[in-house]
């Protein structure tokens, strides 16, 4: 008859086989949720590098290198702003002062016509050679009347002129005023757009070999927990082992042959062999357990960071599938805008560079007819003063007027050469100012356009495989994370689970306790030989051999341990 209560014995087999059965079912499961979680894993890792080589292709870097082009020259548009507007207030002031000299000149051309008039009326008066003093006068007056009529184009043109600067002046001020700071903000925009299309290309790069890397780690994580797992067909084993030796210390059902039983003392010994193999079990297999979690733990963090930094690179932390693509269209359509308002703003500028040149031009033609003209008048008037001073007082009021045309010529080729630095000073500030134009000329600025269009159309063309693709790779992390947890809570309420057996250990010791330490008898030796003969793992026998010498025994079962080995070797791995 046992000494150990039969409910106790009972209760304890029955937690025991209770925790065995849980191990066996949840072991099964998360073995089942690795290998699925491993498979999905690698097609995530397939599908970040299909991501990554869609996003670091020739197109990016082309819209990258067109974006940084037009940033620059945005830049320099606004830069140019002042100094365009500066050279338009200076050419609006130098023609102004060309006209103030304009009308002096004018007169004096006036003058000149007048003063041959009045020759022609004192050349009448004369006896001697009159006909040759009258085709002098009359030379003199058309050549005036030509000049009068050159200088009179050239203060229409010189009106035309000033209207038009001021018109383009004043368009480019308001234009400064209330586009300058935008252009800045667009050079701004688009220069952040070029760095964060250079950053999408050098990201998925790293995102590949994060990829890779993380790959790896998670195939030997999910490698290793997969062996740790085997821990659980180990424990499993092991606790069979406890539940059958309890059975043995059991009462036994009436049978025609009587299994042999136990002393008093040699049911406590086996019990309290059982109690010491069980706590050993339990402490091994939580610390199995222990580490199956930190390794789902760590599998988690590792496949989170990867999908997060897929997330990120494709669409933004908003999750917009192409958002990256949309800030650049934006700043791009915002950049459009403005380079169309250049064009119509720098259009008036164009206009009077093209009026500055022609004016420049007629300008210059009519003073060089008015030096030739101012040269002739001057000879005519000479010509005319000394041959009626050869006639004495009678060709002396000639003389004089011929005098007031030479003195009149003279101030005309003056006012001329007054003239003549102040047209040059327009030409610099024209060719100066048309420079400008060229450099931020809209019309270059805007054939970029079309080349960054073009190159985000083939960027987006691939945007619904892309949408595809991050979907996937979304949906398929959420079912590895999701795998993942269960399999880590699997765990978790398994350890929990197990954390009852020592208890279970601690009832069958207080149970088996007696007031000495048991004294099996040989047939108790034998029944004890005869469990360590069904050990499976070398830590059952290491737990066996220890306790036996608790009780001063020298175990027939150390002595055939290489024999117990063999006959029990049944192809099943022993940790």
């Amino acid at each position: 008859m046992s000494a150990i209560p039969a409910n106790t014995l009972t209760e304890a087999t029955a937690a025991i086989e209770d925790v065995s059965s849980r191990i066996e079912d949840v072991f099964a499961r998360v073995g089942h949720e690795l290998g699925r979680g491993h498979l999905i894993f690698k097609e995530l890792n397939q599908g970040l590098a299909t991501l990554s080589e869609e996003l670091s292709g020739a197109e990016i870097e082309g819209a990258a290198t067109a974006l940084q082009e037009i940033a620059a020259r945005l830049s320099e548009l606004a830069e140019a702003l002042p100094a365009e507007s500066a050279l338009l207030a200076t050419i609006g002031t130098s023609t102004a002062e060309a006209s103030a000299l304009l009308k002096p000149l004018f007169k004096h051309i006036q003058m000149i016509t007048i003063i041959a008039r009045s020759a022609r009326i004192e050349a009448a008066s004369l006896d001697g050679d009159r006909e040759g003093f009258l085709a002098f006068t009359q030379e003199a007056y058309d050549l005036g009347k030509a000049v009068q009529g050159s200088i009179e184009g050239c203060a229409r043109d010189q009106q035309r002129l000033s209207e038009a600067v001021a018109t383009a002046s004043g368009r480019q001020r308001e234009f400064e005023s209330r586009y300058r700071n935008q252009l800045v903000s667009e050079s701004a925009e688009l220069g952040a757009a070029y760095s964060g299309l250079r950053g999408q290309r050098r990201d998925s790069s790293q995102l590949a070999d994060l990829a890779s890397t993380s790959t790896r780690k998670i195939a030997e994580a999910v490698g290793g927990a997969i062996i740790s797992l085997q821990a659980g067909d180990s424990t499993r084993q092991r606790l069979e082992h406890v539940c059958h030796g309890l059975g043995q210390v059991s009462e036994a059902a009436p049978a025609l042959v009587p299994e042999r039983e136990a002393s008093e003392d040699g049911a406590r010994a086996i019990c309290q062999l059982q109690a010491a193999l069980l706590r050993d079990a339990q402490r091994e297999f939580g610390g199995d357990i222990g580490q199956i979690v930190r390794a789902l733990s760590a599998i988690l963090h590792d496949a989170g960071s990867v999908v997060g930094h897929g997330r990120t690179l494709f669409g933004g932390e908003d999750g917009g599938p192409s958002s990256f693509l949309a800030r650049i269209k934006q700043a791009l359509a915002h950049a459009s805008t403005l380079i169309a308002t250049c064009e119509s703003a720098g259009r008036s500028v164009d206009e009077a560079l093209a009026i500055v040149e022609d004016t420049l031009a007629k300008f210059r033609q009519a003073i060089a007819r008015l030096a030739e003209a101012t040269v002739d008048i001057t000879l005519i008037g000479m010509n005319a003063g000394l041959k009626a001073s050869h006639l004495g007082s009678r060709g002396s009021a000639f003389v004089v007027i011929a005098n007031e045309l030479k003195a009149t010529a003279d101030q005309v080729s003056a006012g001329a050469g007054r003239l003549r630095p102040v047209l040059d000073g327009i030409e610099r500030s024209a060719n100066e100012l048309k420079e400008l134009r060229v450099r931020g000329d809209p019309a270059q600025l805007a054939k970029f356009e079309p080349q960054i269009l073009q190159a985000l159309r083939e960027v987006e063309v691939g945007n619904e495989r892309l949408g595809k693709l991050m979907s996937r790779l979304v949906d398929e992390g959420a079912e590895f994370e999701g795998l993942m947890n269960s399999a880590q809570g699997l765990m978790s309420s398994l350890g929990e689970s197990s954390a009852a057996l020592p208890a279970v250990a601690a009832r069958l010791e207080t149970a088996s306790a007696g007031a000495q330490r048991p004294q099996p008898e040989a047939q108790d030796q034998a029944m004890l030989d005869d469990l360590f003969a069904r050990y499976t793992m070398e830590r059952e026998r290491d737990v066996h051999r220890e306790f036996l010498q608790t009780l001063g025994l020298a175990s027939i079962a150390a002595t055939r341990r290489v024999e117990a080995v063999e006959t029990a070797d049944d192809g099943i791995e022993l940790f």
